[in-house]
């Protein structure tokens, strides 16, 4: 079994900034004769490896103790081979790599940081780590984790503490560890359960998320009409039954309720036109689907100031008191739809759609004052 670092600091021209080391030394490892190497590549600065799932005890360890610790940077492993050419000329011979590079952390795009080089015949064990890991933690991992899982026998010869020899243990001992590997097992699969509940949550949430709070155009519509659904309306998507530039965006009922939605974005303060053109889209509806009226205000709903996180908006789309009470048409933030969404607040979201006026604008609805209660109590 070995350790091998990888990755030497360079500068901005690829000098080693390490004394001693020569341009490309540590760059990368042979593993298996020549044929066989470890190449890397520098990482972005700021990068966040994860732990690699389903992962045996020793190898879980290590990468927990690297990413609690972690050196000054990362580098991309790959297994290659190699292309040679005979000395008595001739053509040259490519080798493919030997063995199995298995990822113990690994970056966004799931390239290993961290692993294990395992040869074929699963006798030799070369774990690769990035330069700068300090010493300490790798010393400490091999005498509590590696040696007693992978050499025993190296442990046996100095007679170790370390080393678990079950014919040698007593039933008490027997029975405790026993007991610590079911409740180990019990830990995993929980947390392998609950893990892939928050993966699956978060895929389904994610589209939504980014739509209301950053999305513009197809994105941030898309995204309006499933918070809708959600909240029980019958969405129409009338871009696509009438035209882009028809009517508005959104045709939503709920029971004999129908209202007309107009979705906007806008990277800073939101143009006051937008309510206008929600207004001539409401004008010209009767012209359109005169066998569905709209019987009650359009709604407007906008991104507004998108390239600022959601925390630094202002919590009102519209600002001017003159216009602010001129409005005929319900305005509200996309964020105000997220927040009501993220909460499972359904019945804030069809109150504000279908309400003559626009809700208080609260940043958590759950923990809104009395100014909303009296609001949703007279709708």
């Amino acid at each position: 079994m070995i350790v091998a670092t990888i990755g030497v600091p360079t500068d901005s021209l690829g000098r080693p900034t390490v004394r001693g080391h020569g341009p490309g030394l540590n760059q990368s490892i042979h593993v298996s004769g020549i044929e066989t190497s470890i190449t890397s590549t520098k990482l972005p600065i700021g990068s966040e490896p994860r732990l690699v799932a389903d992962l045996p005890e020793a190898e879980r360890d290590l990468g927990k103790r690297l990413l609690s610790k972690p050196p000054e940077g990362w580098w991309g492993l790959r297994l290659a081979g190699a292309t040679l050419q005979p000395g008595a000329g001739g053509p040259a011979v490519t080798h493919e790599p030997e063995g199995t590079l298995v990822p113990i952390l690994i970056d966004g795009l799931g390239v290993p940081v961290v692993a294990v080089w395992v040869s074929p015949e699963e006798d030799q064990r070369v774990y690769v780590v990035p330069y700068g890991t300090d010493p300490d933690t790798v010393l400490a991992w091999l005498v509590s984790q590696a040696l007693p899982e992978y050499v025993p026998g190296a442990l046996r010869r100095v007679r170790s503490p370390r080393l678990t020899d079950p014919s040698l243990q007593t039933t008490a001992e027997s029975q405790a560890r026993s007991a610590l590997d079911e409740l180990k097992a019990r830990y995993a699969a929980d947390l392998a359960r609950l893990q892939g509940e928050l993966d699956a949550a978060t895929a389904e949430a994610e589209p939504i998320r980014y739509g209301l709070l950053y999305g513009t155009g197809a994105t941030l519509e898309k995204a309006t009409a499933n918070v809708l659904r959600a909240a029980g309306f019958n969405v129409t998507d009338l871009d696509e039954e009438l035209g882009r530039t028809a009517s508005a965006d959104l045709l939503v009922t709920y029971g004999t309720e129908r209202r007309m939605i107009e979705v906007k974005a806008a990277s800073g303060s939101a143009s006051e036109k937008f309510a206008d053109s929600l207004e001539r889209h409401l004008s010209t509806w009767p012209e359109l689907r005169p066998a569905e009226p709209i019987n009650g205000p359009g709604v407007l709903v906008v991104n507004h100031q998108h390239r600022l996180h959601p925390d630094e908006r202002t919590a009102e789309v519209f600002t001017r008191p003159e216009f602010v009470r001129a409005l005929r048409v319900v305005v509200l933030s996309s964020r105000q739809l997220f927040d009501w969404w993220a909460t499972a607040d359904w019945e804030a979201i069809r109150a504000a759609v279908l309400g003559q006026t626009a809700p208080p604008s609260v940043a958590n609805p759950a923990t809104a004052g009395p100014e909303w209660r009296r609001w949703l109590f007279r709708k």
